[in-house]
């Protein structure tokens, strides 16, 4: 079994909706591939993989700052928004069982902070960050009316409910991963870059560089790869999804393989 593969260029930024025929096909293969798997690519989204990799060079320079800088923006349970911000490495898992992760993270959810941006030793990180978000926004709203169409809802179903995104009253959070080097004589037995989980909110849009890494648990109970692929999107539903389809589509359990320590020294 494989990843299923949805062209999403009738639709893509910056395309008018779709013909009616149209629509119906993106909703009729999306709601196949997340009835299947829950996971699904949408390729030529109107994203391509320079905006992609230059987002993640930026991300890439500010995980590469001292430790003492980051920590000035880390996330904080006592912030008015206590999701955004910096989170250091091996400080977090996705698994609640399992060992911290092998990774740091960027917390993106507020476009409105004015204190979690380091303005002054890479000013191009919020300004790139935010640009990316908004992108996501308008890319989500799309992938929304086609999943309104895919489960019969009624139009603007979904899409009303998310207009918050990158405000204050809204959790959605675009999610820079970093996954250093490491010393394998460090690594613990068991210990994983990114741990076996499900994602909480309503979908997931997920990038991922060249060295991929992914893998997703089928139905079955198998993990399979979700390698790179270009020009394209990961889009997988989440748990809050699943809670409004009654369980009609799964919320996936995905992980970072352990194939993915190549990178450790």
């Amino acid at each position: 079994m494989s990843v299923a593969v949805v062209d999403f260029g009738s639709f893509a930024l910056g395309q008018a909706v779709p013909s009616a025929h149209e629509m119906k096909r993106l909703s009729t293969e999306i709601g196949r591939a997340f009835s299947e798997l829950g996971f699904v690519y949408l390729k030529d989204t109107g994203i391509k993989d320079e905006q992609v990799f230059e987002a993640m060079d930026i991300c890439r320079k500010f995980f590469l700052l001292p430790k003492d800088i980051k920590q000035q923006y880390a996330r904080s349970k006592d912030s008015d928004i206590p999701c955004h911000g910096w989170i250091d490495f091996q400080t977090e898992s996705l698994n609640p069982t399992e060992l911290n992760d092998l990774k740091e993270a960027f917390n993106v959810t507020s476009l409105s902070s004015t204190d979690k941006w380091p303005v002054k030793e890479l000013a191009e990180f919020s300004s790139g960050v935010e640009s990316f978000f908004r992108t996501f926004k308008e890319l989500s709203m799309r992938i929304l009316k086609v999943i309104e169409l895919s489960l019969g809802v009624e139009t603007d179903f979904f899409v009303s409910k998310h207009q918050k995104m990158g405000s204050d009253g809204n959790i959605s959070t675009l999610r820079p991963a970093y996954y250093p080097a490491v010393q394998k004589s460090s690594v613990k037995e068991k210990q994983t870059r990114c741990g076996e989980h499900s994602d909480y909110g309503t979908i997931t849009l997920l990038f991922q560089d060249r060295n991929a890494g992914l893998e997703v648990m089928s139905r079955s109970g198998q993990y399979i790869a979700a390698p790179y692929l270009p020009n394209a999107v990961l889009l997988n539903i989440g748990d809050l999804l699943q809670r409004w389809t009654s369980d009609r589509w799964i919320s996936a359990k995905h992980r970072r393989c352990e194939s993915h320590r190549r990178k450790m020294l």
